[in-house]
């Protein structure tokens, strides 16, 4: 078998959660099958995982967004790079897209060359109304892109069992070809480490509450900031948030974040040790999505053995176990926030039970290897349905 991924992101383009999904799952099924990567961008040698053969893909000049352009510019400039994808040859027997800015060059694959469609969804554009101030009139399209080829696919992968609720709630799929995999995580490379350097680097002092993620309205960072007066004192919060939706919400950003003394701002995509480091020496890691189809960042957190304080939303009711691996509290509310990371703050022996027992959770449930195999049946699945249904032999 060979599997063909499609995505916008890939080492080293990754800005969230979508993009680390599919360099692991990449990576964990070269073991099983041979795998191609058509992705967004130009690539340069070197660097491409062994098993894994990577082709990078610019748009169409004409199609190229720009400040000066309109702002459904990037929708047009998605599809222009999924027409080049789609033109050019496919041996792979399954191709598997991952978000809206891949799905139609899936679903063109899929029609030109006659091999089933695996579409994951990493989030859904009718829970993200706010994207319509990022992409303006073409949040209507990656909203029909999305509907379309999720209704046209062989399967469809939810990455939470309420991720598939809502894509029967909104979208057209038969349940038949809907599925669960949960994302997944190396928990050799998120592991606790004693090194700090990044920390003295950066101007990090303990003891401090850890928000990582992109500046946008679904990872709720300003109800987070909400909730910082009501912290007890002495405490920092560190914010490691990059990737903007737009220019206006990092200037909001940059706008709030002076008003509070014990805020710091890493303004950038950090690297994987660093964030390690981050992660390791926080006293509370604090997740307050609106929305949050899985939420990887609390695996994270979990698998450097650091309690999570994270909203009760999608995926991530099936990550963190309230009371046991971190707290739950309502998105939305900062009051509750702030009670709920104020309680780990003060009582330092509940947070190392709830971080080593989010770490044993890691271990035992979320291996890529675990994902990777399971992915495997789906696209064995599609296949085999794909053949009987064209009539192939």
């Amino acid at each position: 078998m060979k599997a063909l991924l499609l995505t916008r992101e890939y080492p080293p383009h990754v800005y969230g959660g979508a993009g680390v999904v599919v360099d692991q799952l990449s990576r964990a099924l070269a073991q099983r099958m041979a795998v191609e990567v058509r992705c967004f961008g130009d690539r340069q040698p070197g660097g491409v995982p062994e098993g894994v053969t990577v082709r990078g893909y610019t748009p169409w000049d004409r199609l190229r967004a720009g400040p000066d352009g309109p702002r459904f510019a990037p929708a047009l400039e998605t599809l222009s790079i999924g027409l080049a994808m789609a033109r050019d040859p496919v041996d792979a027997d399954v191709a598997h897209a991952h978000t809206w800015y891949a799905d139609m060059a899936g679903l063109w694959i899929r029609t030109l060359h006659r091999i089933p469609l695996v579409v994951t969804l990493h989030s859904m554009e009718p829970l993200r109304p706010w994207k319509a101030d990022q992409l303006g009139s073409g949040y209507l399209l990656s909203s029909w892109i999305e509907k379309t080829v999720v209704e046209a696919a062989d399967r469809v992968i939810a990455v939470s069992g309420r991720m598939r609720d809502d894509i029967l709630a909104h979208f057209g799929a038969d349940p038949a070809r809907v599925v669960v995999i949960h994302n997944g995580i190396d928990p050799e490379r998120f592991r606790r480490t004693e090194q700090r350097d990044a920390l003295d680097r950066l101007g990090v002092r303990p003891p401090y509450v850890l928000f990582v993620g992109r500046i946008t309205d679904q990872k709720g960072i300003f109800h987070l900031l909400d909730a910082v007066p009501r912290l007890p004192a002495g405490v920092q919060v560190v914010l490691c948030a990059s990737a903007p939706d737009t220019p206006e919400i990092e200037e909001r950003l940059r706008r709030a974040v002076p008003r509070y003394p014990n805020v710091l701002w890493i303004n950038e995509m950090a690297p994987v040790d660093v964030v390690v480091q981050l992660y390791s020496h926080a006293a509370v890691f604090v997740c307050p999505s609106v929305y949050e189809p899985f939420g990887l960042i609390n695996l994270e957190a979990m698998a450097c053995e650091t309690p999570v304080v994270a909203s009760a939303v999608g995926g991530i009711l099936e990550v963190v176990e309230d009371g046991k691996t971190g707290l739950l509290v309502p998105p939305g509310h900062p009051e509750e926030l702030a009670a709920a990371l104020g309680r780990v703050l003060d009582n330092p022996a509940l947070g190392r039970s709830l971080g080593q027992a989010g770490r044993r959770r890691v271990e035992a449930q979320f291996s890529w290897a675990s994902v990777a195999e399971r992915t495997e049946h789906v696209y064995a699945d599609a296949i085999a349905e794909f053949k009987r249904s064209s009539g192939e032999r």
